[in-house]
């Protein structure tokens, strides 16, 4: 199992299964990363916070503790 924590700048990765619960679960999907979505991942800060990526055409920042979140494949 991997995170999108865990995926190095410049991959594209797939959204395999969101954790989590309750409303961060939900925002997370409010922002369009839902199950089988492609999310690019932009920039990674120096101490890997935030995660910068890319979604449906969008540009977005994430923090670690949501991007562990994440499952990707």
């Amino acid at each position: 199992m991997k995170t999108l924590k865990e995926v190095a700048c410049g991959q594209t990765v797939t959204v395999k299964k969101l954790t989590g619960d309750g409303p961060v679960k939900r925002r997370i999907m409010d922002m369009g990363i839902t199950k089988g979505v492609t999310v690019y991942v932009r920039k990674v800060a120096p101490l890997g916070d935030p995660v910068e990526v890319t979604v449906r055409g969008y540009e977005l920042s994430l923090r670690k503790a949501d991007a562990e979140m994440i499952e990707v494949e």
